[in-house]
């Protein structure tokens, strides 16, 4: 775990507009910044959360580039103030607007800091481009805070081709290797590097390249090849293995895409892979630095600096994302959400989320079904619309994770109780009847039903089901999931 910082709080989430959260923050207190906002791309998304199972409308709501420009604009400002000098910063974009946002952040951060444009290959070629070239990339633009930013070189595998092309030798374990010069240029002769070795010496003005200890090392080792016709010299056994890999460059074609099955894959439509914020945290920041993430949507930057041992800063808008990203935390990284954990550096906490039941009044519907299953530790239903009466779903700790078949998505045998959420002040019986109805069509014996409260009509029917059918329906009040009263209720 690393330690808190005495800067300013973190491992914190905070939910509401980054612009308003930055500004609370002191000057120069954060060594990394990521940040991945909605793209100017006019498209609208259907997106299906994979732990929430919510397919909703996601339009961009910025009408034009100028727009999307004013929109970020400020929140460049604010983010430009809080990195450190020895920070670097991340912007992640994609063609729609990559070149208005780096004349924004060259005005705000110095043409003179920007390092360069890193192209993501994002995707593959679709079948479906016309008079057009296949948009298979994004960019991310990095900028630093000064000359003297946090670097830690990279380095990814050699290709196959490179190593047929230069390790072009056998051994006879049948692996590849090069030879190397075991000689070095005399003006880095020292008396320890003048010797003669198996009756040979180096040429004329050079020497050997290491000490003779060193030479009879690698010889033992079976490192050294040696000439077999005379007048030859003496060449080192060089292996990929030996070799870091090649530097990383500017284009990054090894990190694959998320595609429908992975496992890390929640159905946000711009989540990143882990990997990609494994590699720019590992370059740009040391263990304990911290990393903000602004618009930090299903948390993929938080996870991962949690992972590396850094501290980190979440914000976002969406109450939903804040709350799937929290239990992404908890579930993948094993961190308790819980105050008293969090003061004493163990854990985390949420900020700011509309938990009260006067906001939760005012939240669209679709946020709210998605605080309700979710708050009950629940998968809201895949889809809104036509969801035939259930919202969600509640699935017992005995059920058991399936390979294939229909249920494949959800990961889970026909082990679960149907929610649905109303966000009424109270829920009638008309209410009940529906889901009642949905109950039986799905053969569920147990039900959960959320409102802010009930009609007497609403009970009665509720338990007359459960006389009649003897199908247990349980009403649950926002006020009770607020003060955490549901455990029994849940069992």
């Amino acid at each position: 775990m690393a330690r808190p910082s005495a800067l300013v709080d973190t491992r914190i989430i905070h939910c509401g507009d980054c612009l308003d959260q930055l500004r609370k923050l002191p000057d120069a207190c954060v060594d990394l910044i990521y940040i991945d906002p909605p793209f100017n791309s006019n498209q609208s998304y259907e997106v299906f959360w994979g732990e929430t199972k919510e397919k909703r409308s996601f339009e961009d709501r910025h009408a034009s580039t100028e727009a999307y420009i004013d929109f970020m604009r400020p929140r460049c400002v604010e983010l430009a103030r809080v990195l450190k000098k020895t920070g670097s910063f991340y912007y992640h974009c994609d063609w729609h607007a990559s070149h208005y946002v780096k004349v924004m952040l060259d005005q705000l951060l110095g043409e003179n800091f920007f390092q360069g444009e890193i192209v993501w290959k994002r995707t593959s070629a679709h079948a479906n481009v016309v008079q057009n070239y296949a948009r298979v990339h994004d960019s991310i633009l990095f900028y630093v805070g000064s000359e003297e930013f946090t670097w830690h070189q990279q380095h990814v595998p050699y290709d196959d081709e490179y190593i047929d092309t230069f390790f072009d030798q056998v051994d006879e374990k049948g692996e590849k290797y090069a030879r190397r010069d075991l000689t070095a240029s005399m003006q880095r002769a020292s008396s320890g590097q003048l010797y003669e070795r198996k009756g040979l010496r180096p040429p004329p003005s050079r020497c050997w390249a290491m000490t003779k200890d060193r030479m009879d090392e690698l010889d033992a080792q079976g490192r050294i090849h040696w000439p077999k016709k005379a007048g030859g010299m003496p060449r080192l056994k060089l292996y990929p293995k030996d070799l870091p890999g090649v530097p990383l460059s500017d284009i990054w074609t090894d990190i694959p895409p998320l595609h429908n099955l992975s496992q890390e894959r929640l159905g946000y439509p711009t989540q990143k892979p882990l990997l990609l914020l494994d590699r720019i945290i590992k370059t740009s920041s040391n263990e304990n630095d911290i990393v903000l993430d602004a618009f930090c949507g299903c948390g993929t930057a938080l996870v991962a600096a949690q992972n590396l041992k850094r501290q980190w800063i979440g914000i976002d808008v969406s109450p939903t994302a804040c709350r799937v990203m929290a239990k992404r935390l908890r579930d993948v990284c094993g961190l308790p959400e819980d105050e008293r954990a969090w003061k004493a550096g163990r854990g985390f906490i949420v900020r700011d989320l509309p938990w009260t039941e006067e906001r939760l009044r005012k939240i669209p519907p679709f946020e709210f079904e998605n605080w309700a299953v979710i708050a009950l530790g629940g998968i809201p239903n895949k889809a809104q619309v036509g969801d035939m009466g259930i919202d969600g779903r509640i699935f017992p700790v005995s059920a058991v994770p399936t390979k294939g078949g229909p249920n494949a998505e959800l990961g889970f045998m026909d082990d679960w109780y149907p929610v649905q959420v109303k966000q009424k002040d109270k829920a009638g019986r008309p209410d009940i009847d529906a889901f009642e109805a949905a109950m039986i069509r799905t053969e569920r014996k147990k039900g959960f039903f959320v409102s802010f409260d009930f009609s007497s009509d609403a009970l009665t029917e509720a338990d007359r089901f459960f006389r009649k059918e003897h199908r247990v329906i349980v009403p649950l009040t926002v006020r009770e999931i607020l003060d955490e009263q549901i455990a029994k209720k849940l069992v």
